[in-house]
């Protein structure tokens, strides 16, 4: 199968308000189209496309270092990644996560790296970052609204 991204809006959320969140999965995540609805001007919503359907969602929050200590100045994190439910253990997250350098580099070629949060909780999803590239910086961020979540980190460019 193919993987795709597609810039989406606030008009887009019926092309997206199909995604659900496995059971649990709403500690971890927001709901895409609410999450859609709601973006502030500097964060981008993605959607994570698998043979040409929406089946994810992700945001790239571009003035993420501005509210969050950890990140470095300028860096833009990523958040409120989901692949659908139903579409789950398809390997499309990891596609997906692996694709993220391409994304990257095409739409945000300034970005030197790139920083998530996980929770400590989610193993699972901890585990698709880490093998798409994401180091673990061995810090914690206390401030989520579940509990404890590592720092990941993916550098975009070697020699960073």
């Amino acid at each position: 199968m193919s993987l795709g991204f597609q810039r989406l809006t606030r008009d887009d959320v019926p092309r997206i308000d199909h995604l659900t969140m496995a059971p649990g999965q709403d500690a971890f995540t927001a709901d895409p189209a609410l999450r859609l609805a709601s973006l502030a001007a500097d964060q981008h919503a993605w959607a994570i496309l698998w043979a040409g359907d929406a089946v994810g969602f992700l945001v790239i929050d571009q003035g993420f270092a501005a509210t969050h200590d950890f990140a470095r100045p300028g860096e833009p994190g990523l958040r409120s990644v989901l692949i659908d439910a139903a579409r789950q253990g398809e390997g499309i997250g990891k596609a997906a996560m692996a694709g993220l350098r391409g994304l990257m580099a095409a739409t945000y070629p300034e970005a030197e790296s790139l920083v998530l949060t996980v929770n400590e909780r989610n193993p699972a999803a901890r585990a698709v970052y880490l093998n798409a590239g994401f180091a673990d910086t061995g810090a914690l961020w206390l401030g989520g609204r579940s509990g404890p979540q590592h720092i990941l980190r993916l550098e975009l460019r070697t020699g960073v």
